[in-house]
């Protein structure tokens, strides 16, 4: 069957790190011409969307507003080929994959922990965010080498 690569982003909260990569590789994802990749991010809890990873997404281009705040279902795992958790609690809750499902883990920092005054927490967000951005970049670029275009 010929239909395209299912992405997941897997996170405690699904309202930073998660949120910001699923924005990220679907913008990513669509400098190719055919539609090869389908992105979603979910969380092993709900916490509602970060305001500040929004801005710092929107400052970049890249639109997060309208993505939702999503709690891991089932059916999510048996959607995807490729699970990535983008912290450590979400990698220690993960439920088992299917067989064949790929599993990937980024250990990164949450920004919404981050502390001092407004700037330093907005530079904190920009780090993440440029950091989301370098490690998608590389992921889709494997992704593509690997599975080709919709060949799954």
């Amino acid at each position: 069957m010929n239909r395209p690569l299912h992405l997941l982003f897997l996170c405690t909260g699904n309202s930073c790190r998660s949120q910001m990569a699923e924005g990220w590789a679907r913008h990513l994802a669509a400098r190719w011409p055919e539609p090869w990749l389908e992105v979603a991010s979910a969380g092993i809890e709900a916490h509602g969307k970060n305001p500040r990873a929004i801005a710092a997404m929107a400052e970049a281009g890249v639109d997060i507003a309208g993505q939702d705040s999503t709690r891991l279902a089932p059916e999510m795992l048996d959607w995807a080929d490729v699970v990535v958790t983008v912290c450590g609690h979400a990698d220690e809750h993960c439920p088992a994959l299917p067989p064949g499902v790929e599993r990937r883990h980024w250990p990164l920092e949450d920004p919404a922990r981050a502390t001092g005054d407004e700037p330093a927490v907005t530079a904190v967000f920009r780090a993440s965010r440029d950091d989301i951005r370098a490690r998608v970049e590389a992921l889709l670029a494997e992704l593509r080498r690997r599975w080709g275009a919709g060949v799954r």
